[in-house]
């Protein structure tokens, strides 16, 4: 492959966010010199750009096909499409299109672990960085997940552990032997991809060079064609092959396992729901992979809560259990979060769902919510496209806020039901990101338990 970091190469850096901060950052610690070019004409981290780097040039509005052609290489942020014409043309000119994770890869020393899916990927990567600090490592964690990946780079780090968007693998050629693992894959970002292939093809760019790979073998998208001589193993909610991860005895009453050996005991788990347990199985495969010790591992698994708005428990109230999963922002999370809270032979759930659809297709909601939803509170800009869907299989009805939707679930909720927020959607029409959104959501039950008093998010 080219060396990315030839000193003679003129390299434009795509996108002022928290990406192409990095790689500025990362560039200038090299002594090597770029411009900056955003397609907004005010980005938001445009005085940090103008403070920590006087001397470079920033080129705002449109991307300009005329400056990209004349660079060596652009470096582009996962936000941007790599169909915009200007990259299209620079593409057909020959200049080299690269990522964040091109750059890291070539120059982290330590083995590095990268996570990619439709869901779970930000709880797998936290949970698998607290059994590596339990196994005694000195471990970087980020990707698109927290601190950007270029910040990370330290020589005295001894393992990376990176989750992967959809983005950032679009231009990944080879994963320089990294252990990998592709989760699940279910529609997301349909906004930004012509269709599932696409996305799936996407995902699949994990595979590219790495040294042993983990799949989920209850989700035959997630199969890679790959060399015989990479290893291969799998985790499950079923009873595993010798040298993979399952469950022996069922869900109810089981265990987690390795081939069968039996590892811990469901109940032990902190993660609670199906989809969790399956978390945590990927998180013990890929700790496995990497030679983490079993026990430590373990360990983890009974203490580990799981990620703020990510099926998180606020509160407790008449019997009836608030859950906040704000970061469910596509219908994978979401039917996974149904399926893993549901309670078999009964409509358990009221669901706060709704926000910007992304293009999805909401009809993969209808079997999870014909069996578990009660009643579904829909709001947000496409709401009402979830409704058309679900209206056949549960109690539908439109609000105007998250508050309306709280106060009127907590209405109808009864002893031992959960009221779940799963928006299935994108946030940005009505708050600042799913955290704020999810913010919003524990506010609103807070004020429940208060009597109402308060003020209430929008």
């Amino acid at each position: 492959m080219t060396d990315l970091i030839a000193t003679n190469r003129k390299t434009a850096i795509l996108g002022m966010g928290a990406t192409g901060l990095s790689v500025a950052r990362f560039l200038s610690s090299q002594d090597l010199p770029f411009v900056f070019a955003d397609s907004r004409a005010e980005p938001p981290q445009l005085q940090e750009v103008k403070d920590h780097f006087p001397e470079t040039k920033v080129v705002l509005g449109d991307f300009d096909a005329d400056l990209l052609i004349n660079m060596d290489r652009a470096v582009i942020s996962p936000g941007i499409s790599l169909n915009e014409p200007a990259i299209v043309a620079a593409r057909e000119q020959g200049v080299e299109l690269v990522g964040d994770l091109e750059l890291f890869l070539e120059h982290a020393k330590a083995p590095v672990i990268a996570i990619t899916g439709s869901n779970g990927k930000s709880t797998v990567t936290t949970l698998l960085g607290e059994m590596a600090v339990a196994s005694g490592l000195s471990v970087g964690v980020g990707g698109n997940l927290g601190t950007p990946m270029l910040d990370l780079l330290n020589d005295e780090l001894e393992l990376y552990i990176l989750e992967l968007s959809s983005f950032q693998l679009e231009l990944l050629n080879d994963s320089r032997g990294a252990i990998v693992a592709l989760l699940n894959i279910s529609a997301d970002h349909m906004d930004r991809y012509e269709g599932l292939p696409q996305y799936h093809a996407a995902k699949h760019r994990i595979f590219r060079g790495a040294s042993k790979v983990v799949i989920n073998r209850e989700d035959v998208l997630t199969k890679p064609l790959i060399s015989s001589q990479v290893s291969l193993s799998s985790f499950g909610l079923n009873q595993p092959d010798l040298g993979d991860f399952g469950i022996l005895q069922g869900l109810e009453e089981g265990f987690l396992a390795y081939g069968i050996e039996r590892l811990l005991p469901i109940a032990d788990l902190a993660l609670k729901g199906s989809h969790n347990i399956a978390n945590g199985l990927a998180a013990l495969a890929l700790g496995y992979a990497a030679d983490l010790p079993m026990q430590p591992m373990l360990e983890c698994l009974k203490t580990f809560k799981g990620l703020s708005h990510r099926c998180e428990n606020i509160a407790e109230i008449d019997g009836v259990l608030y859950i906040d999963d704000s970061k469910g922002t596509n219908v994978g999370a979401t039917v996974a979060a149904l399926n893993g809270l549901g309670v078999a032979g009964r409509k358990n759930l009221v669901l706060i769902a709704g926000g910007q659809a992304k293009d999805q297709d909401f009809a993969a909601l209808k079997p999870a919510a014909a069996k578990f939803v009660k009643q579904a509170y829909l709001f947000g800009a496409d709401g009402d496209q979830i409704a058309s869907v679900l209206d056949d299989v549960c109690e539908t009805m439109l609000v105007d806020s998250l508050d309306q939707a709280v106060s009127l679930a907590s209405s109808v909720a009864e002893p031992g039901d959960m009221v779940l927020l799963s928006p299935a959607c994108a946030s940005f029409d009505m708050f600042s990101g799913f955290e704020e959104r999810g913010r919003c959501f524990q506010q609103a039950v807070d004020s429940l338990k208060q009597s109402g008093g308060g003020q209430l998010c929008n």
